[in-house]
């Protein structure tokens, strides 16, 4: 799954969510590989952050906007004419969706909408790439993995309004940019589903790794809610490296690549949050106590994993670094961090370390 750097040389990249955690790695990523990236979002929502930290303004165009402003959103396309639209601004936070359900479906449909409307007046757009979830399954606590042919559904607020947007997704792409009439329109529209993102400069509300981090750093008490759960973990540039060869495919290919993807570690990364926990505890120096909450008040999915058989079989696409090399990423991340390294540098060495890393036979 080697990078065609060629390709995003000079490629006009729009991403919305820059100035988030994943948006901030996919916009250093992008600007490593040459590409002429442009950033629409809100400004950062969390203090600190990665956006400022690594001064990933410096490298890109920003625009700091709602996904409500229609005007603003469609202006910005028409003067900067992306030709690569990746779609990450969102509420992407589970518990938060239960305090915010109205905000969390108006930002994940909405305004997932607003943006499918903006691709559709750009002439220039080709390749579209709409960031989903795991979650968006309906989940039947499966010991197997859900391929993307399975059926959508959610729980909880967040997971069902990303289940409305494949749906708004697939609709669009019937409606507007019908796979079988590609030569006429030439725009390929794909949505890509993610496990647990982790990765260096989050600092999320309510995510584990940022919660431990937070307490080995204040020497407080890691609280953990739900111990037992198991997630598909995944350090944040095993994903993005599915969205790019995604987008590069439709844009080359065509109609061939216009459907949902799954993008998620090996079965052996999927591990429960306790082991997290321990593992991050140990390999950290710290003295702090690990404790559980009391009954869990809101509802959060026991077991979920994804099938990445068709990522593996259509893109070659296969998870390079193991949880282990990813949680210890993070753990260096964090210690150069605090030691006053630029946050920059240390996540554009991890990119070119990542980049680097042989394949993985399978």
């Amino acid at each position: 799954m080697e990078m065609n750097v060629d390709f995003w040389q000079g490629k006009r990249v729009l991403v919305t969510g820059h100035t988030g955690f994943k948006g901030s790695w996919l916009c250093l990523l992008l600007e490593r590989l040459g590409a002429i990236v442009i950033g629409y979002s809100r400004k950062p929502e969390s203090q600190p952050n990665l956006y400022d930290m690594a001064c990933v303004e410096k490298g890109i165009t920003s625009i700091i906007g709602e996904l409500s402003d229609d005007e603003l959103l469609q202006s910005s396309f028409a003067k900067y004419k992306p030709e690569i639209v990746f779609h990450l601004a969102a509420q992407a936070l589970v518990i938060e969706s239960y305090h915010t359900p109205k905000q969390t479906y108006e930002t994940n449909v909405i305004g997932t909408l607003n943006v499918l409307e903006a691709c559709r007046r750009a002439d220039s757009v080709r390749s579209i790439v709409l960031v989903s979830t795991d979650k968006c399954y309906e989940n039947q606590e499966w010991s197997w993995g859900y391929r993307e042919s399975d059926r959508l559904g959610g729980y909880d607020p967040y997971s069902s309004s990303k289940a409305c947007m494949e749906i708004l997704a697939s609709s669009y792409r019937s409606s507007f940019f019908p796979p079988e009439q590609y030569t006429k329109h030439n725009v390929a529209l794909a949505t890509v589903r993610a496990g647990n993102v982790i990765g260096g400069g989050d600092f999320s509300e309510n995510r584990i790794i940022p919660d431990i981090l937070n307490a080995i750093k204040n020497k407080t008490k890691i609280s953990l809610r739900n111990p037992t759960a198991v997630r598909p973990w995944q350090h944040v540039l095993e994903p993005l490296y599915g969205y790019l060869k995604v987008a590069e495919k439709m844009a080359v290919d065509g109609s061939e690549y216009v459907h949902a993807w799954n993008f998620g570690p090996d079965k052996d990364a999927t591990r429960t949050v306790n082991w997290i926990t321990e593992f991050i505890v140990q390999n950290y120096p710290s003295e702090v106590e690990v404790v559980q909450e009391g009954e869990v008040v809101l509802h959060e999915a026991q077991l979920l994993a994804l099938d990445c058989s068709l990522a593996n079989s259509k893109l070659k696409w296969y998870p390079r670094w193991t949880i282990e090399k990813a949680l210890r990423s993070i753990i260096e991340w964090s210690q150069h961090v605090e030691s006053g390294d630029s946050a920059r540098d240390i996540c554009l060495q991890q990119i070119t370390d990542y980049r680097m890393n042989e394949e993985r036979n399978h």
